[in-house]
């Protein structure tokens, strides 16, 4: 396994710049946002794709190479199935045209979300359903993913697997049709094939009340990138409130969770756990750091959460079982 990063925690920062400063970390990847929702200040979509003569390209995989880092995902997350018809095909545009520069760059995944329609063809927002009943329910979710999700992912593998993507990987997280290992291996199936798997975030699975054992073996062969980021559930405020939370992120002392940073959400334990078993179900690939914890800054959040990663990642091969 190698430790990585997603640098749009350092978008204030050039690239190199960046890139300077995590490898002074140690850290041995990247993951870089291409627009869309994790914004694009370290890839010009516009400017790599319309260079026909390669060069800009070829800059940027330097700044990477030269640095002896390796680029494990392009993120593009977005909701590509906005009932707003000109958000969806401006986000749709995004990320078809990060699987267009992953195929320059020889890279076989992406990084997104599975979208959530609105409730209807007349909504103009998206509208996540979390119970049965009343039975409005079912017909919305019955017109969300017969209509709209499933022959939209369908038509986008066949354009990711055309283009020499066959991993799109989706981060299970609440407000989107796709939150869970249930609904991930719902479209798997629906859309067939072996492209669409997942982007594994601990942090929306852990509020949600998930034992990541449990999500890891069930996903077992389907899990192709990994974000590193923790959460913690607040004892009073969701033994009070439960769980579902609309308050702003910043207001996290009446928060029933908050993000953390690795190291200051679940113990030593439980990652090492987590670590162990991706082992066992064959993921070797990166654990990318993802900070999004409003109580610590970027750099004591991410230097923090790789010498926290750094003591719980196996980074080598196992060697033969002498003892067995």
């Amino acid at each position: 396994m190698k430790l990585g990063v997603f640098s749009v925690l350092l978008g204030d920062k050039p690239l190199g710049e960046a890139l300077d400063i995590l490898k002074k970390l140690g850290v041995e990847a990247v993951e870089i946002g291409t627009g869309n929702y994790p914004g694009d200040k370290h890839c010009n979509l516009t400017a790599l794709l319309g260079d026909d003569t390669g060069a800009e390209i070829e800059a940027f995989k330097r700044e990477i190479d030269d640095r002896g880092l390796m680029l494990s995902a392009l993120s593009c997350h977005c909701n590509p199935v906005h009932p707003s018809k000109e958000r969806a095909e401006e986000q749709q545009k995004v990320q078809r045209d990060t699987i267009l520069l992953a195929e320059k760059l020889g890279l076989d995944r992406i990084v997104t979300f599975s979208g959530c329609p609105g409730g209807s063809v007349d909504d103009k927002t998206p509208n996540w359903v979390t119970c049965p009943w009343p039975d409005d329910y079912l017909d919305v979710l019955k017109y969300q993913w017969e209509e709209v999700l499933i022959p939209y992912w369908q038509q986008e593998v066949e354009f990711a697997e055309a283009h020499g993507v066959d991993k799109i990987c989706l981060e299970m997280h609440p407000g989107f049709c796709v939150y869970n290992p249930e609904t991930l291996l719902k479209l798997r199936e629906a859309v067939g094939g072996k492209v669409i798997g997942a982007n594994l975030d601990p942090s929306h699975l852990f509020w949600q009340g998930m034992d990541l054992t449990h999500v890891i073996r069930k996903l077992n062969g389907v899990i192709y990138h990994f974000h590193a980021k923790d959460c913690i559930i607040d004892p009073i405020n969701a033994a009070t409130n439960g769980v579902l939370d609309t308050k702003h992120y910043s207001d996290e002392i009446n928060r029933s969770w908050i993000f953390r940073t690795c190291g200051f959400g679940h113990d030593t334990k439980i990652w090492k756990d987590i670590v162990s078993n991706l082992k066992m179900c064959g993921y070797d690939y990166v654990i990318s750091i993802e900070h999004e914890d409003s109580l610590a800054s970027v750099n004591e959040g991410l230097s923090k959460a790789v010498a926290f990663l750094k003591e719980v990642i196996l980074a080598e091969k196992p060697g033969a079982m002498t003892w067995a």
